[in-house]
């Protein structure tokens, strides 16, 4: 093994150990640093008490909580929304969905992904802007109307909300090129017609369009209402672009988080008073080793309530202070860090499985017996004082893994004993 792999394991170990590795040091005094300097975290910052409100949060949270229980709030767009009006609903807030659940933005309150999509429902209820038909369809290519008492009750929901929150999804949309209607997810199967629906995806400037357009027809109808948008981070399912899904999703949280960040920065006289974000998108990406689950896209079931409890934290009036929202976020990303290394020890034996020779094959007839028996000698052959023991050819030795205690298995003891010696 090269000395530059021995250093980046000697790395990782003092990192996951909560040690500072000496040569590991902040930016220096060379160049010069403005009043507001914000670090990156280290592997050992991790474990601090105030991670998420040092790395995380900070920048984005209210100086009080701007949801009670009284607060009427309203979620839709990707699943995020979907997610919080639950845990709301749940902790006994008050959501649009207990409201009025059979309106599109309760009914399909993960369904609404991308900004047109999004937009078209204010614009809608607030301005009467119908769209072309044809272009509202929920999972399963159901096909939703746009339906007037329909309309009026998305209104009086919207005029009724002191609470916003939107999340956006993707950037990549299908669209009627005769009519220049978006569509809310794909093209029906059905409808297909390859003269009119195109794909494309949609550029930054649209983006940050839409999303003041939504915050401007709020502020407009419903000028004490606050609004806080936040991304999905859930990744495309797949793309329809001739690039790998990876990186087609890369570009798409990008064009939307980038947007989202250029129009706070614009609006930054509103921010965390009327105006909120609020970092799911980052909380799962950057905050847990093993966050989605088999399909690589949702994240498993103690991630979502961990950030459904940071969101109750920071922005409600309950119980639940930042400090246990900190103190779960350890635990939730301890097991995380030990079940991906499990995993990766259990790739490690099934490679030694793979790696052992197969056994030698039985033969199909047992060998033939002789006519008669040999003839017995006189006395038997004296006995061992022990049994020798013949190996079975048939049957395979048992698998060893290839490193017995490997560097990971360390690391992570170290870094178990670390979180439980921490006082309480």
């Amino acid at each position: 093994m090269s000395a530059e792999t021995e250093e980046l394991k000697h790395k990782m170990r003092h990192a996951l150990r909560g040690e500072r590795v000496e040569k590991l040091k902040r930016p220096g005094p060379s160049f010069h640093r403005p009043g507001t300097v914000n670090f990156n975290p280290y592997q050992y910052d991790f474990y601090g008490d105030n991670f998420l409100e040092k790395y995380l949060l900070k920048g984005w949270t209210p100086a009080a909580p701007p949801i009670s229980r009284g607060t009427k709030v309203t979620a839709f767009g990707s699943c995020f929304a979907a997610n919080i009006t639950k845990h709301l609903s749940k902790i006994g807030y008050n959501t649009s969905k207990d409201r009025d659940p059979d309106i599109y933005v309760s009914h399909l309150a993960d369904g609404l992904v991308n900004v047109h999509a999004l937009s078209g429902q204010f614009e809608w209820a607030f301005e009467n802007m119908k769209p072309p038909e044809g272009l509202w369809h929920g999972y399963d290519a159901t096909e939703y109307g746009i339906d007037e008492d329909m309309r009026l009750r998305t209104r009086a929901i919207f005029l009724d909300t002191d609470f916003f929150i939107v999340t956006l999804g993707l950037s990549e949309i299908w669209y009627d090129e005769q009519t220049g209607g978006v569509f809310w997810r794909a093209v029906p199967a059905r409808k297909f017609d390859t003269g009119r629906h195109k794909f494309r995806v949609e550029d930054f400037a649209e983006s940050k369009a839409k999303i003041a357009l939504m915050y401007r027809l709020i502020r407009q109808h419903v000028p004490n209402a606050k609004v806080l948008f936040t991304l999905s981070p859930i990744s495309l399912g797949a793309t329809f672009r001739p690039v790998s899904c990876i990186t087609a999703n890369s570009v798409s949280k990008a064009i939307l988080r980038a947007a989202l960040d250029e129009f706070y920065r614009e609006n930054e006289a509103d921010l965390n008073t009327r105006l909120f974000y609020f970092p799911s998108y980052e909380f799962v990406n950057e905050c847990f080793p093993l966050r989605y689950r088999h399909d690589n896209r949702h994240p498993h079931d103690a991630i979502i309530e961990t950030i459904m409890r940071s969101f109750e934290a920071v922005y409600c009036e309950t119980d639940f202070s930042l400090a246990d929202a900190e103190a779960m976020f350890r635990d939730v990303r301890a097991f995380s860090l030990k079940a991906l290394g499990e995993v990766m020890i259990r790739e490690e034996q099934a490679a030694a499985q793979e790696a052992l020779p197969e056994p030698a094959p039985q033969l199909s007839k047992p060998a033939p017996q002789l006519a008669k028996p040999a003839p017995q000698l006189a006395k038997p052959a004296p006995q061992l004082s022990k049994p020798a023991k013949l190996p079975n050819p048939a049957k395979r030795p048992t698998p060893q893994p290839v490193v017995k205690r490997s560097f990971l298995r360390r690391a992570l003891s170290a870094a178990k004993r670390r979180l439980t010696s921490r006082p309480k």
